[in-house]
């Protein structure tokens, strides 16, 4: 059976109860603020925590009449709560909470993906150690280049997730502010200690200034990191789908039993999880641009951000977090094929060896440039009859004026490409230091 994701947390934050309830917190710890300066009588407070709270159904029926969910909301709470419902939402105005709710539920969130990268990470790590020595033919451009290890290519995306890890750290931070400052941000009918209260409860930080709203350049830019760390996802999927061609097949995404590939074709095994990681990706960075769209807002604040907001945070965080669950899967099981590693390095019959024999002839004091022309046309040769690189070169006239045969052997060693492979796995082990 087909791996299912069955983490349900990203929906756990996204429920309409769990905004709801942090909307709730947001009010009773206003109301505390204000006991604490004297505007709100501290047996009210009392008789709020004990009596709020709300009904999904009924702010949703009451919605369809007010349109203003916040509204909705509070004539929830205030039909549980009875006369002190008079000191709920005082001096506030939607956004105060609704912004800063909404910053607690965006840290929740981010707080999962920082733990779904580090579980990345470690697999990668892990995973590279293992295929350290596994010699593969590298490539630019698709063309065969010069050989390494598939650890490399794991210990390479292992840093990268170092860097997301780091990214999704300050895209937290950035967002990690709430604001509680009235209409415009003057604080005109609120003190300003209810909004430094509040979001010290809250686990979050004052914004220094505010409008009506936070500022959108915040959650643009945890929008811009989440599609940073996208597209990292979609690379490494992208990888495994070359290597997995049958042209190539050097790796392989895991196939379960009674998996079927194709309706046609009962011989297909496709890379259908990396495929979709690969497509994710695109969603996720499309809903970046949503989000740099929504920093430009009428003077102190138009609506045009909030419907967006409602769709493109919860969908991207959710789909990241999918996208995690199912790359750490495909690289812990991931299939590779050294044979067909062998035999794809052998494939251009040692042209990848053009660059020592280059640097062997600047050696014996060619130019680089006539050094070249010679390691070139030797190559062209290989390439046009399929004849074995080693003997184009040693029945070149030019090249045996400098270069004898048992030197040419010495030339020929696979090794020469990994003797400082070590350095860079030194490297990769302090990465958690």
């Amino acid at each position: 059976m087909i791996e299912r994701y069955t983490l349900p947390r990203m929906g756990s934050i996204w429920s309409q109860e769990n905004k709801y309830q942090k909307w709730l917190d947001v009010e009773i710890l206003a109301c505390e603020a204000q006991v604490k300066l004297g505007v709100v009588p501290e047996e009210a407070v009392k008789d709020i925590k004990e009596k709020a709270r709300f009904d999904v159904k009924r702010i949703d029926e009451i919605e369809q009449e007010v349109h203003h969910d916040v509204i909705a909301f509070l004539t929830s709470v205030a039909e549980n709560t009875g006369l002190a419902s008079k000191y709920i939402h005082y001096g506030m105005t939607s956004s105060d909470v609704v912004d800063t709710a909404f910053s607690v539920l965006m840290k929740e969130a981010i707080e999962f993906l920082i733990e779904d990268a580090k579980n990345l990470k470690a697999v990668l790590k892990k995973k590279a150690f293992e295929y350290r020595d596994t010699i593969m033919i590298g490539r630019s451009h698709g063309i065969h280049a010069e050989p390494m290890t598939f650890g490399l290519k794991l210990a390479l995306w292992a840093f990268e997730m170092q860097r997301n890890i780091e990214r999704l750290e300050r895209a937290k931070d950035v967002i990690s502010y709430g604001k509680i400052s009235g209409a415009v941000g003057t604080y005109a009918n609120i003190d300003p200690f209810v909004e430094s209260y509040v979001c010290e409860k809250m686990g979050l930080k004052p914004a220094p200034i505010s409008t009506q709203v936070l500022q959108r350049d915040r959650h643009a830019e945890y929008m811009c990191t989440l599609a940073i760390v996208a597209s990292s996802l979609d690379k490494f999927a992208l990888e495994i789908r070359h290597l997995q061609r049958t042209e190539v097949l050097e790796a392989e995404e895991p196939f379960a039993k009674g998996q079927k590939g194709s309706s046609a074709m009962p011989h297909k095994k496709n890379p259908i999880v990396c495929e979709r990681i690969c497509g994710l990706a695109r969603i996720i960075r499309s809903n970046s641009q949503a989000a740099l769209e929504n920093v430009a807002l009428w003077h102190e604040r138009d609506i045009s951000h909030s419907s967006v907001e409602r769709v493109i945070v919860p969908d991207t965080t959710t789909l990241l977090d999918y996208m995690f669950h199912k790359m750490i899967h495909v690289i812990q099981d991931l299939k590779l094929y050294p044979e067909n590693m062998k035999t794809n390095l052998e494939k251009t019959q040692g042209l990848f060896f053009s660059q020592r024999v280059l640097l062997a002839l600047i050696e014996k004091g060619m130019l680089r440039e006539d050094a070249y022309r010679v390691v070139q046309r030797c190559a062209m040769k290989t390439w046009q009859e399929k004849i074995d690189f080693n003997e184009v070169l040693l029945a070149d006239e030019e090249v045996k004026k400098h270069i004898s045969e048992a030197e040419m052997d010495k030339i020929f060693d696979n090794s020469y490409y990994l003797r400082n492979v070590g350095k860079i796995f030194e490297r990769l082990k302090r990465l958690d230091d």
